[in-house]
């Protein structure tokens, strides 16, 4: 099972230094996140990151920067939005409905399904009853190229396994550890990828 890790939608202060130290403890792959915001921060972002992890970042938006920086490839956040004129490399997306998958994921290198579990901050019910996501699982609709995406937590990791996802995307659960107001370090952060990335296992 894979991990994925989608950053936080606002820069923070601290970010660059907290995104090389998760690098550095093993994260494949990190999602780019940043809707609403200039390109220039995002540049700013990547300057500030070690080259040798570019090829591990995937970029929603400001779809230029995938060349500029030799990225890993691009997302898309709707299953309807067409790839970028004359793309031709690495991309993937996201889906919010079972039946969205039936195409979505033959093409992209793989596809987040969006609200597989109530989210971290309790916000969001989950899309999903556990019947709907155990039938989609039986039809073979979710495969190791479908990554569930919504309050993923260590706690629920086994349950995404059991249902046949092929990898969870962790964001809220993570940050949420880090207080930029009040933190002097981001230990508990990283010790919480840890678990994170034992889940997997």
């Amino acid at each position: 099972m894979k991990l994925v890790i989608m950053t936080k939608p606002t820069f923070f202060v601290e970010e660059d230094k907290i995104l090389a130290s998760l690098f550095e403890e093993g994260m494949e792959c990190l999602h780019l996140y940043k809707p609403d915001s200039s390109p220039l921060y995002s540049e700013r972002l990547l300057s500030l990151l070690p080259e040798e992890y570019y090829r591990k970042i995937i970029v929603h938006n400001h779809y230029y920067l995938k060349n500029e920086y030799d990225l890993g490839g691009i997302h898309i956040d709707s299953p309807s939005t067409p790839l970028p004129d004359k793309y031709k490399g690495r991309f993937t997306r996201t889906c919010s409905t079972v039946e969205e998958l039936k195409t979505a994921r033959k093409k992209a290198e793989y596809v987040f399904l969006k609200g597989v579990f109530n989210s971290c901050s309790g916000h969001h019910a989950a899309a999903f009853s556990v019947n709907e996501l155990q039938a989609a699982s039986r039809q073979g609709l979710i495969d190791r190229h479908v990554y569930a995406l919504g309050g993923i937590c260590p706690d629920n990791i086994k349950a995404a396994k059991d249902l046949g996802f092929g990898g969870v995307v962790a964001c809220g659960d993570l940050w949420n550890k880090f207080d930029i107001h009040n933190e002097p370090d981001y230990k508990e952060l990283i010790s919480h990828f840890d678990k994170l990335k034992k889940a997997i296992s």
